[in-house]
């Protein structure tokens, strides 16, 4: 099975990735040496350190002893990172293909077992004495990673015993693994009958944002229909990775539903409350008040729920060329800095994208940092809907932000949740400014600031909303199974509160959680799209108010990776998350924009 080449030489043609970078083929010589090498090396690391540890610490030249075994420790995890991307990147290209999913969960099964014999290394760090750790971490060549140390050092308290661990590691591939692979090929797999057309998942949501109210709702319709199909698999993935995570977060100690990500992110508890509450706050203001807005230009007392989405109708009605789409975004992104647009251009130059709709391809988007001694990936879904530039702009933001921070090395690069949709927000901004710019009539204005709003409600309120909706589905999980009609009330609790009483939630949409992949791959993730565009908007608001030196600090900022906290890495901005009112200075930018747009009506 080669990696996916190029499938046309047409200019526009929707550019397929080039995973040829990390590996030729699944049955490469270079893959099979690395296979085998890297079960070798972590055999033979975990030979000579295992135990060693402390002694080494305490012993002559701790420093240089421990560097070059973290050195090392690093090399392993950077080997084992680009074989998993591979299988990954491969995988997400055609989830539904029998051979991929094979090589996927067979090299998976060889990452599990390699990185298990290193599972020592990181507990057995965390078990030199404190005041001995931080003294021999401030003498090189250690002191290279005293960040990294520093970072682990907040998981002590929710380490188990070595053997636990081991245990937790190695039934990950039988446990919550297989159930996320489970989501996947049964997402991929589903058709949604619209319009006498068998379509996948992406080609529907598309359908959504068509001009046409009819389309939409049956697009809606299909939906609701086939995911109300097959809630059955889909309450039982819901139920049995929120028992899984239950089970694990009670051997480890953690209090809260969302206190694992939390510490994953490293942020406070209390920060994440405070932004969710100042986002529930301000539903009246922004939420409810655009909707209410936006059922007046449709004539409408509500709007029905597949109009949620609908393109504004006196917009004129745009579709991007890919040309077009690479060109708007790379002049947004060189016009904030030549270097941003010079790192976004090798993603197009060098084939980093793949960005057709294909049948059984992995739905959504994402930018896939691999390992810092390759490069990202992005993968798109791209059908030219000016949405699907916001993408674009918003993923290779990510893509940017992943290549600065490579230079910290496979440890230090991959950055928290907290900061992770900085450089993506950011990116996303830039692109809209720039196409506002080139807004040509009143009508073209409106249209676009309306789906500013949009995006930025459908990042901030509805992805609080998901939040509010996890929270709500893993407490009630601790007191038993939870019925698939139970979830979709729960479901239905929260979009009815967030999204205000002039969008009406008709029959179908209670369905609408099954197909969401953040709450399956990464439970508790989604609050980090509220808090990096609250972040970005406040970030955005200094870049327009002071030019001079900012891309200069946005660029330090990048390439400090998961080196520094957040809080350190926004100091020099003059901004700091932790103080409740810094939320409240990112929904007022939305809330300007909204009243922008009210004015425009009067006007």
């Amino acid at each position: 099975m080669p990696a996916p080449q190029p499938s046309s030489s047409n200019a526009d043609s929707l550019p397929e990735w080039n995973l040829a970078d990390l590996y030729p083929s699944v049955d490469s010589p270079a893959l099979a040496q690395d296979f085998e090498r890297a079960a070798q090396d972590a055999s033979a690391f975990a030979a000579e350190y295992r135990g060693r540890l402390e002694g080494l610490a305490a012993g002559q030249q701790a420093s240089e002893k421990l560097g070059e075994a973290v050195a090392r420790y690093e090399r392993l995890q950077d080997l084992l990172g680009r074989i998993m991307s591979f299988a990954s990147l491969l995988h997400a290209g055609d989830v539904t293909d029998p051979a991929r999913a094979k090589f996927f969960a067979d090299t998976r099964d060889k990452i599990v077992d390699a990185s298990t014999r290193l599972l020592f290394f990181q507990l057995e760090l965390n078990r030199i004495d404190d005041a001995l750790l931080d003294r021999i971490a401030r003498q090189p060549p250690l002191s290279h990673w005293r960040p990294w140390l520093e970072d682990i050092r907040k998981e002590k308290p929710y380490e188990l015993d070595d053997k636990l661990e081991e245990l937790f590691h190695e039934k990950s591939v039988t446990g919550a693994s297989s159930w996320n692979r489970l989501f996947d090929e049964t997402i991929a797999s589903l058709r949604f009958t619209v319009q006498g057309k068998e379509l996948a998942i992406e080609p529907v949501l598309n359908l959504m944002q068509d001009q046409s109210e009819a389309v939409r709702r049956e697009a809606a319709e299909a939906i609701g229909k086939t995911l109300g199909a097959n809630l059955r698999i889909f309450s039982l993935i819901t139920n049995t990775l929120a028992k899984d995570k239950e089970i694990s977060d009670r051997w480890r100690g953690f209090a809260d539903v969302a206190d694992s990500r939390h510490l994953s992110n490293r942020v406070e508890g209390e920060v994440v409350a405070a932004l969710a509450s100042a986002v529930e706050a301000a539903h009246p203001r922004l939420s409810h008040r655009y909707y209410r807005l936006k059922a007046k230009w449709f004539g409408k007392d509500a709007l029905d729920y597949w109009d949620r989405n609908a393109p504004l109708p006196m917009a004129p009605a745009r579709n991007f060329s890919w040309d077009e789409a690479r060109k708007v975004v790379l002049d947004a992104y060189s016009g904030f800095a030549p270097r941003m647009a010079q790192i976004a251009g090798d993603f197009f130059e060098k084939r980093w994208i793949d960005a057709p709709v294909r049948p059984g391809k992995a739905p959504g988007a994402f930018a896939h940092p691999t390992t810092p001694s390759a490069h990202p990936y992005v993968l798109l879904n791209f059908q030219g809907k000016p949405r699907d530039v916001m993408t674009l702009a918003h993923e290779l933001g990510h893509g940017v932000h992943q290549v600065l921070a490579a230079g910290q090395g496979a440890l230090m690069a991959p950055t928290p949740l907290t900061l992770a949709e900085t450089a993506s927000v950011f990116g996303e901004m830039l692109t809209f400014r720039k196409l506002l710019e080139s807004a040509s009539d009143r009508n073209e204005r409106r249209a676009m600031l309306a789906s500013k709003v949009e995006d930025m409600l459908n990042t901030v309120v509805r992805q609080t909303a998901f939040y509010s909706f996890e929270r709500k589905v893993h407490l009630e999980r601790r007191n038993g199974e939870l019925t698939a009609e139970k979830i979709c009330e729960l479901w239905m609790s929260v979009q009815s509160s967030s999204l205000g009483p002039s969008i009406r939630l008709g029959p179908g949409y209670e369905t609408f959680w099954a197909y969401i992949p953040h709450f399956i791959h990464s439970p508790f993730y989604v609050y980090a799209y509220a808090f990096g565009d609250c972040l970005v908007n406040s970030l955005y608001g200094v870049y327009q108010n002071a030019h001079e030196g900012f891309a200069e600090r946005y660029f330090s900022l990048l390439e400090a990776g998961g080196s520094r906290p957040y809080n350190e890495l926004l100091a020099p901005f003059g901004l700091d998350a932790r103080d409740p009112a810094f939320w409240n200075i990112g929904l007022e930018m939305i809330e300007g924009l909204i009243g922008e747009l009210e004015a425009m009506e009067e006007g």
